[in-house]
């Protein structure tokens, strides 16, 4: 018998399996596809393999602003392919790596008791299981999945060609990473976004940005609009990215009497389910669909189950949100209208990457850095950024915001020059 089996090798999964490995706790990861799940297979790493050759391409066409004389750049699509595979395949291989001394049982898994799962006809036995089992595309009943011209996420990934002319239907973190991606690459952009903004519920200073740029390369972005006034016949190719919906059917949860509610598995502020052994953990329980989270949320859990008499509580207060288009947006805690709505009085600090010598060095110098803070204790409660290496200066502020750090502590951190990161002290001067 197992001290734990974990349902789903995605980054949930993955790590967990990690951490039941340095707790030495005997345990089994089961999963029908490869390992990895959908980040490093059909969501972060191979978008973000893609969107890297994009932005070279862009670089390129642009080499003659820094002096570079490169001719007419072009671009192989079938070599660009072959990078975000390879990469696959190599961050694979590591993780397989890394699982030395936990059993990987690949197949259909389906949990029969609290304490059994029936793995495609074998019984695997285990004194607790975390169901990790991530999710999947959401689809739209007047755009159905046909994967030829009605796409999700996944088979945009592996695209042979170029589509002249495309319509994304959702104009969250998805729908506007590809946006960026194949306006890069020469298609006609076009994307609906049923909400008032891009990028629904990031800060509206920051999505009315990336909008603008959008305009600037040609995308054509219709907010407050349904898709239903689309005809697909006017596209080449139909992108749905309306969000994702948790995969927890088919595990036989529901008879064993797991909650669920509109498909996520219900669980606590410890990832415990109404089952006292069976935990949850990453897109299948939770609302905020991110693989670093997710990773966390496997962490946790597991720490969880193997020390019950010293629960460690979710938080859910400094989650980075990184969006990779062009520019990139980040964010972190809290933004303005959250803030507001919450009745917090707050201090607003802001910097114009036009100001910053190493912007200008990058010829990257559209968007801002904004921060947040507590009015009286000047507490850094969140951050919203829109400009170069946003995703990675927002690590700085998730730093501060995780330890309640306040302005006062940014103002007199120093930070090197010429840096993107000295922003920050810029912002709060």
């Amino acid at each position: 018998m197992y001290d734990l089996a974990i349902i789903g090798a995605g980054w949930a999964g993955f790590n967990a399996s990690l951490k039941a490995k340095e707790l030495g706790l005997k345990a089994a990861l089961i999963d029908k596809s490869e390992i990895g799940g959908t980040c490093l297979n059909l969501g972060c790493i191979p978008t973000k393999a893609l969107i890297q050759s994009a932005k070279i391409f862009s670089l390129a066409k642009k080499s003659a602003v820094f002096g570079i004389n490169t001719g007419v750049p072009a671009f192989d699509l079938i070599k660009i392919q072959e990078r975000k595979d390879k990469i696959i395949q190599h961050l694979r291989s590591g993780m397989r790596g890394q699982l030395f001394g936990i059993d990987f049982i690949s197949g259909e898994a389906r949990v029969t008791s609290p304490n059994e799962i029936n793995v495609s006809g074998k019984l695997i036995q285990a004194r607790s299981i975390l169901i990790a089992s991530g999710s999947e595309p959401y689809e739209l009943a007047q755009f159905k999945f046909d994967a030829k011209k009605i796409l999700s996420s996944n088979e945009m990934l592996s695209l042979k060609e170029i589509p002249e002319r495309l319509l994304i239907i959702g104009g969250g973190v998805i729908g506007c990473e590809f946006a960026c991606l194949f306006a890069s690459l020469g298609s006609k952009v076009t994307v609906v976004e049923k909400m008032p903004q891009l990028l629904p519920g990031e800060d509206i200073e920051v999505a009315r940005k990336l909008e603008t740029q959008f305009k600037k390369k040609g995308v054509k972005v219709n907010t407050n609009t349904d898709a239903a006034g689309f005809n697909s016949d006017d596209f080449d190719i139909v992108l749905v990215c309306v969000g994702r919906a948790p995969r927890a059917q088919g595990l036989g949860l529901e008879e064993l009497g797991v909650k669920l509610e509109r498909g996520r598995i219900l669980v606590d502020d410890y990832l415990r389910t109404n089952i006292n052994n069976i935990y949850a953990a990453g897109d299948c329980a939770s609302k905020i669909m991110l693989a670093h989270f997710a990773g966390y949320q496997g962490r946790l859990a597991v720490g969880n189950l193997a020390s019950p008499d010293n629960l460690q509580a979710l938080a859910v207060s400094h989650i980075p949100s990184c969006i990779f288009t062009d520019p990139e947006v980040a964010s972190c805690g809290l933004n303005t209208d959250e803030a507001e709505s919450a009745g917090i009085a707050i201090d607003i600090h802001k910097f114009d990457f036009l100001g910053s010598g190493m912007a200008r060095i990058l010829d990257e110098t559209d968007g801002f850095l904004k921060i947040i803070s507590e009015k009286k204790a000047g507490v850094v409660m969140g951050a919203s950024i829109i400009g170069p290496k946003a995703t990675e200066l927002i690590g700085v502020l998730t730093l501060a915001i995780a330890n309640s750090l306040t302005i006062k502590n940014l103002r007199e951190t120093i930070f090197a020059h010429p840096t993107l990161s000295e922003s920050i002290t810029e912002a709060v001067k």
